[in-house]
């Protein structure tokens, strides 16, 4: 059995990261989308929160589990028994810091391979921060999340949309 990662802070998930979601769904037998718990970020939401809005908008992708996860992501990934982590670009700038985080990944645990998938090009341009930023504005981000994920982002900014 194939399994892999997709670590990420998910803070709101996107249209962008469900692509990834999505294709890697396919290439895998299990997909196991890390949600990471930052200690030294403030998220707009909760851990738990973000965890419950993937298992939502994951839920017909039958082969994908969420779970929480704290620590090096390669410790995440031996305890899911994964020999994958899934990692999507969408510029060059992702893929220098991207590639020094594989090496390093791939020193202290062998036996864990990265893959990069680039974002469909309709994404390229695409991060949570851009959405938080537009939602803050009252801006319509309809086009860049689920419709679960903007409902909930207005609610966190007090915006009836």
């Amino acid at each position: 059995m194939v399994r892999a990662v997709y670590p990420g802070s998910f803070d709101p998930v996107t249209f962008g990261h469900i692509d990834i979601i999505t294709r890697s769904a396919y290439m895998v037998d299990e997909l196991v989308i890390g949600v990471l718990k930052n200690k030294s970020k403030t998220p707009l939401f909760s851990t738990e929160e973000r965890v419950n809005m993937l298992k939502e908008v994951t839920k017909d992708l039958k082969n994908v589990t969420v779970k929480e996860f704290g620590g090096l992501l390669v410790d995440f990934a031996s305890q899911c028994d994964a020999k994958i982590i899934i990692r999507g670009l969408r510029a060059i700038t992702d893929f220098e810091y991207e590639l020094q985080m594989s090496q390093t990944n791939r020193i202290i645990a062998p036996h864990i391979d990265t893959v990069f998938l680039t974002t469909s090009l309709q994404y390229a341009y695409l991060s949570s921060t851009t959405v938080k930023e537009v939602a803050g504005f009252g801006g319509d981000i309809s086009a860049f999340v689920p419709p679960l994920a903007a409902k909930k982002i207005y609610e966190k900014y007090g915006i009836s949309n």
